[in-house]
């Protein structure tokens, strides 16, 4: 149906619409932490962004992996290519907590204590948190935890501490670079999986040298 907008501009393109969520594509993580009894838990997400090197990262109030981080205050933020896709959905529809949630269970979702294993992840000792790295995923961010910002869930801010690449990704001639042509994360769009496709256009914020931002 056509609008009129404040400003008097017609508006016969948009529909108001009320989606139950807002996956409009990002990044998927994987996320190791550490459990009470000293194993490894690992869980995908996707409700992450940064800024320089500060994270945001959305949780929800009954999440093993919340928990985990609330007592623990460090975990490690595993970044997949598409080439790890099955093994992340491995992942899909499990909890490291015993206790599954009313919600979750109306979902699908059942407990299972072996994360890795059931991903066919390896994990790597960490440099500067207990939480192990995963071999696997081309980006592995050491994290320790800021702030939780509670509302209807938990908006973690987390310190990235130190980031570690496959050398298969890093921009040749550049020590601490990636390049953005051989990286490929693995996208989740409105539950589902997806990767980037070749490079659009140039972009003018190209033209500012990346170590400017430091």
């Amino acid at each position: 149906m056509e609008t009129i907008s404040r400003n008097g501009a017609r508006d016969s393109a948009h529909t108001t619409i009320d989606p139950a969520i807002l996956y409009w594509g990002t990044p998927v993580v994987l996320i190791s932490t550490s459990n009470p009894d000293g194993t490894a838990n690992l869980a995908p997400m996707s409700s992450a962004f940064w800024m320089g090197h500060t994270g945001v990262l959305g949780l929800g109030l009954s999440s093993h992996t919340a928990a985990n981080l609330l007592r623990t205050r460090e975990c490690v933020l595993n970044l997949p290519s598409v080439e790890q896709v099955e093994m992340v959905d491995r992942l899909a529809l499990t909890t490291g907590a015993r206790e599954v949630s009313p919600w979750k269970q109306e979902a699908g979702y059942h407990f299972h204590a072996e994360k890795f294993e059931l991903a066919g992840a390896t994990p790597v000792v960490s440099d500067t948190v207990a939480a192990p790295r995963v071999h696997e995923t081309p980006v592995a961010m050491e994290a320790t935890l800021i702030a939780d910002h509670l509302s209807d869930m938990h908006l973690f801010t987390v310190q990235i501490e130190r980031v570690h690449v496959h050398e298969s990704i890093r921009l040749q001639g550049h020590p601490n670079r990636v390049d953005p042509d051989r990286w490929r994360p693995l996208i989740m769009s409105f539950q589902h999986f997806y990767g980037l496709g070749e490079r659009m256009h140039p972009s003018r914020l190209a033209s500012i040298r990346e170590d400017h931002y430091r």
